[in-house]
């Protein structure tokens, strides 16, 4: 699509985008009150992520269903979903305080900040939206980081031990989709790049 022909950037896709990123800030505010020991605001920090993680869905949905894809939404998208995730991350490592947890957190930081520096690198050639192993991914991060934020550690039920298993199943998945995408990321970058300099050369 041309420049020309492109929608407004000032649409509810993008707005519910830019909600997003502004809701991050609040987020992590709920998550780290009183040290995440307090029952109460772990839970509504559960709640204001489910929230926040739906309206990824949403925009995505009204972009493609009302033709409000923008090169805006292409980058700013992605940059929402890492703000959001990143920061539940660094929230749970500190209130959980494992080696375990802050090497998981380096690695998915290393590579979805990394992916996006490169995303702004390449975009003189092209805009390279999410792929559907990114969205995956994004997928597979909030089921676990959603686990996690709920205070199963606190709450002394029999069943914590057996969610607090599936959200390690879900984290380990995680993990292993995000390195992969981001390798594949870097692939396609590399075929923009090389493919646009043949094209200007040619």
């Amino acid at each position: 699509m041309s420049a020309a022909n492109q929608p407004s950037n000032l649409n509810i896709a993008n707005a519910l985008t830019v909600v997003r990123i502004a809701g991050v800030p609040l987020f992590g505010w709920l998550l780290l009150t009183q040290d995440g020991e307090s029952i109460g605001y772990r839970v509504t920090a559960w709640v204001a992520f489910a929230l926040l993680m739906i309206t990824d869905r949403i925009d995505g949905d009204l972009a493609r269903k009302y033709d409000l894809v923008t090169d805006f939404g292409k980058l700013a998208d992605p940059i929402a979903d890492k703000a959001l995730t990143g920061m539940a991350f660094v929230g749970l490592s500190i209130i959980f305080d494992s080696w375990l947890f802050w090497a998981i957190t380096i690695v998915v930081l290393v590579r979805e900040w990394g992916i996006t520096l490169m995303r702004f690198a390449i975009k003189k050639y092209d805009v390279m939206p999410a792929s559907q192993g990114g969205k995956i991914k994004t997928t597979l991060q909030a089921f676990a980081i959603g686990g996690f934020l709920l205070p199963l550690e606190i709450w002394n039920n029999p069943f914590t031990d057996l969610l607090l298993f599936f959200a390690w199943v879900f984290m380990a998945g995680a993990v292993a989709v995000t390195v992969v995408t981001g390798v594949m990321y870097v692939r396609d970058a590399r075929t923009i790049r090389r493919e646009a300099r043949a094209s200007s050369s040619s």
